[in-house]
């Protein structure tokens, strides 16, 4: 019976993840955490709830992060298999989130035993939402920080609703949605008062229709975003910089000389040659000289014309050592210059560093991506002053997941740039990754534009719509006009201060309206 019980409650959690893009189903998000709910209001025991919280995380995070055995098939120095243990490993430290909150809402619901404890109510749903509120914003920053897939990015397939993110942020919403799901269990048990003016606020988003975009300007001013799609992109060959490099100088040469000036994006790590000068010799004898490179990305484009793109550059030492690297974005222009550079802030553990390298070195491991030089952080996020075009802010791969941390503060972007490289995720991956960025822009307000190797590419506007993209596997540049922003939105203006003011509204009325029964 014992085995029967974790397993559904496993299968649970796993259900609960198909309502994340690509699957999309969140009906079948919202019945599953109203089921958890009621187990773990029904859990005899703080332990057995945890333990049902645990189990639902773990199933839950399987799924959600199954992408993530699909770098471990492109990286010859551990075995393939090893993949499947990192999820299972990741899914059982994540689980931990999922536990705590269900902990957290069984203890609230334990102090009314009696009537109230009969049977899940509005005091019991509203504190679980404010549970996973504050679970999933730890989620998102303990330890570096992993908020890949938060509950609230279910929205993203009905725009309508996902804009309430741009009024709370992604871990209210998160929160939010479980009450919504509690909403489901209260209606089952015919308390139709409470679950509708739950109901009430994602019924009226539904109902009208996505923020009105200010409009823009048609003509003086375009975007082009460039997928080169190279096969050898997981496994890149001796000729791979010069492939890479053709296939995209072949998707962004003018067409028309009279056509508006032109900001083009380029995936990351686009550019494989030096682009900087003062490098150790050697360098630029076994890869060509940083000049050369950027004049063959300037004879791209016209007078008025630039380019963001991925690129890498590195630090010597005394001895002209190799000793570290940066994952970085710069600006050239068509005078064969760089005109600004963003470093990432946010680095991925195993994948651009290796934590604790002599001592995971000596036991046989390695960082996903080959390399024996790990990369070094920048400042944070920042905007770059692109002449013509505004600001654009800076956000490489992963680094548009983390809710909250997508803008300078001081210097609010135009526009947002996240170039990534989602070729080592499989078909889950980039799907996932997209529907991310599309919270971030409805957060925010502003559009941002993704430029990967191999997809999905995509313009997506300042209300998460998608307004181009180009599909997974397919090469292709697409073309539109410099999109329009908003104003700052709430979320945009207070931050993450939204996960103590909502969280506390959720609980402080949990509390008022079990005074009020008694």
């Amino acid at each position: 019976m014992r085995a029967v019980r974790f397993l559904f409650s496993f299968a649970l959690g796993a259900i609960a993840a198909l309502g994340f893009a690509p699957w999309s189903l969140w009906p079948l998000t919202l019945i599953a955490f109203a089921v958890l709910l009621f187990l773990v209001h029904e859990a005899p025991t703080l332990r057995r709830a945890l333990g049902i919280g645990w189990l639902f995380g773990v199933g839950h995070f399987c799924v959600a992060n199954a992408w993530l055995k699909q770098p471990f098939e492109y990286q010859d120095a551990m075995p393939h298999w090893l993949g499947y243990v990192a999820v299972l490993l990741a899914s059982v430290y994540l689980a931990i989130y999922p536990m705590l909150a269900a902990g957290l809402a069984w203890r609230f619901g334990s102090t009314a035993r009696g009537d109230l404890a009969a049977r899940p109510d509005t005091a019991f749903v509203l504190a679980a939402g404010a549970a996973w509120i504050v679970t999933e914003y730890l989620r998102g920053t303990m330890f570096t920080g992993y908020p890949w897939d938060p509950l609230s990015v279910i929205w993203v397939s009905e725009l309508s609703v996902a804009q309430l993110a741009a009024l709370v942020g992604t871990y209210a919403l998160s929160g939010l949605t479980v009450v919504l799901a509690g909403a489901l269990l209260l209606m089952v048990q015919g308390r139709w008062r409470s679950a509708l003016a739950i109901a009430l606020p994602f019924a009226v988003a539904g109902i009208f229709p996505y923020w009105i975009i200010p409009s823009p300007d048609q003509a003086s001013r375009k975007i082009v975003v460039v997928q080169p799609n190279l096969p050898e992109e997981e496994r890149p060959t001796d000729n791979y910089a010069e492939n890479n490099f053709r296939a995209l100088a072949k998707l962004s040469r003018r067409t028309d000389p009279g056509t508006p000036p032109r900001l083009l994006f380029w995936p990351e790590g686009a550019i494989r040659f030096p682009l900087e000068d003062g490098y150790p010799g050697y360098v630029y004898a076994s890869l060509g000289t940083a000049t050369m490179a950027r004049l063959r990305m300037g004879a791209l484009l016209g007078d008025n014309d630039a380019i963001l793109t991925g690129a890498q550059t590195m630090k010597f030492n005394a001895a002209e050592d190799v000793v570290a690297a940066t994952n970085s974005i710069v600006l050239a222009g068509p005078d064969a210059r760089l005109h600004g550079r963003y470093d990432k802030a946010h680095l991925v553990p195993f994948g651009e560093y290796l934590p604790m390298r002599p001592l995971l070195e000596a036991i046989g491991l390695s960082r996903l991506v080959p390399g024996d030089v790990d990369f070094i952080p920048g400042p944070g996020a920042r905007t770059i002053n692109v002449p013509g075009f505004g600001k654009v802010g800076m956000l490489i791969c992963y680094e548009v997941v983390f809710s909250g941390a997508t803008v300078d503060p001081a210097s609010r972007p135009d526009l947002i740039f996240n170039p990534s490289n989602d070729a080592w995720f499989g078909p889950l991956g980039p799907p996932a990754h997209l529907a991310q960025a599309q919270l971030r822009a409805i957060e925010e307000g502003i559009a941002i534009v993704r430029s990967t190797p191999t997809g999905i590419s995509a313009i997506i506007w300042p209300n998460g719509q998608i307004r181009q993209s180009i599909p997974l596997g397919h090469s292709g540049a697409i073309e539109d006009i410099l999109p329009p922003k908003f104003e700052p939105t709430p979320f945009a203006r207070i931050g993450n201060w939204m996960v103590a003011l909502v969280s506390a509204l959720l609980l402080l009325t949990a509390i008022a309206i079990r005074r009020r029964a008694r």
